[in-house]
């Protein structure tokens, strides 16, 4: 769900309280794209909510949030936009959330969204 070695990297690429910064950001921003994706977006903006998602999911390691983001931008970019699971997406948001703040506690790292 979670590939912690590139949450490693980014960590030692940007230092701690950078990397937590990162963290709040993508949570908060993340939180809302889910929303807005969840309220019933028009097709044509589908896409672009999955690719920002898709695309912070993957510089913080959240790897089956990516995926799926991935394969819903594409069914979306095709015209198939009514294809999109929203609610699978929102579910392993909330799952991928639910780890990565765990593992940052146990890690010692605060992240106000916690």
């Amino acid at each position: 769900m979670i590939d912690w070695k590139r949450v490693d990297e980014l960590r030692m690429e940007i230092g701690a309280d950078g990397f937590a910064e990162v963290a709040d950001m993508f949570l908060e921003e993340a939180d809302q794209a889910v929303r807005s994706l969840l309220s019933g977006l028009p097709s044509g903006e589908i896409e672009g909510q999955l690719h920002f998602v898709k695309g912070s999911a993957l510089n913080l390691g959240l790897t089956d949030l990516a995926s799926i983001c991935q394969d819903g931008e594409r069914k979306a970019a095709a015209g198939y936009g009514a294809l999109v699971d929203i609610g699978k997406v929102a579910a392993v948001y909330q799952a991928s959330r639910k780890v990565l703040l765990a593992g940052l506690v146990d890690t010692c790292a605060v992240v106000s969204a916690a």
